[in-house]
């Protein structure tokens, strides 16, 4: 890739619940950096409801007491970014939430995301050829939770699918529209999918993303898939454009 950048995270994400709604393109074009454009799926715009883990986190090579291992569920789109010639495709994200105020302070200060803290909790059970995958966080006294029933056994994805689009793009964009713009890379080798057999959602999407998200979530995902995750390594951000 161009201009590699020095590693600024490490870790392993894993067992990444993904649903995945369709959304008017109007909801997030003010949204978008600077410079980006947004990414389309077979002519649609999706947004991504994501619940996983981080385990063995390290920033800048260190590991801080009680921050190694911890949830994440975040709400996400995708853009793209023209560099040299080439399509760079990325995320930006609507919603970062963590249980730990240290990372959302670190993340929000040097990245720019837009992290916020809660209770969160979450379970993995395995049985019968089936893996039972829940992520909760708590807004006020009401559990919000997603949650899949799976194959066990994973996949690898198929070349040019919507999990491939879904997954695959490798780099976070942050900034404002006719503001400044932040790159940065996130590095992980192509995951294998474990196919869903049911899910649930549970989620309180207007008091935690607005009326407009809310809408687009009201109804029933596109699709809904786990991914089993893998190492990977988050390099230091840019300014772009």
């Amino acid at each position: 890739m161009l201009n590699m950048r020095p590693t600024f995270l490490t870790a392993e994400w894993r067992n990444l619940i993904m649903a995945n709604y369709q959304i008017g393109p109007e909801a997030l074009a003010p949204l978008a950096p600077a410079g980006t454009e947004l990414d389309y799926w077979q002519g649609r715009c999706y947004i991504s409801l994501v619940g996983f883990l981080f385990i063995n986190t390290k920033v800048m090579g260190m590991s801080i007491p009680l921050h190694r291992n911890f949830e994440e569920v975040n709400l996400r789109f995708y853009v793209r970014y023209r560099e040299a010639g080439e399509w760079k495709r990325g995320v930006v994200f609507i919603r970062e939430i963590v249980p730990k105020r240290a990372i959302t302070a670190v993340a929000n200060a040097l990245y720019g995301e837009k992290y916020a803290t809660m209770p969160m909790r979450h379970s993995r059970a395995e049985a019968g050829g089936q893996l039972l995958v829940q992520y909760e966080w708590r807004t006020g006294f009401r559990w919000n939770s997603i949650r899949v029933n799976a194959q066990a056994n994973p996949a690898p994805m198929a070349e040019g699918s919507e999990e491939q689009f879904i997954t695959e793009h490798y780099w976070g964009y942050t900034g404002r529209p006719g503001g400044s713009t932040f790159e940065y890379q996130v590095e992980h080798p192509s995951w294998r999918i474990h196919p869903v057999l049911s899910y649930e959602i549970d989620c309180d999407a207007r008091q935690l993303y607005g009326p407009a998200f809310a809408e687009a979530m009201s109804g029933e995902p596109v699709s809904v898939f786990l991914a089993e995750g893998s190492a990977v390594t988050v390099r230091r951000r840019r300014r772009i454009g």
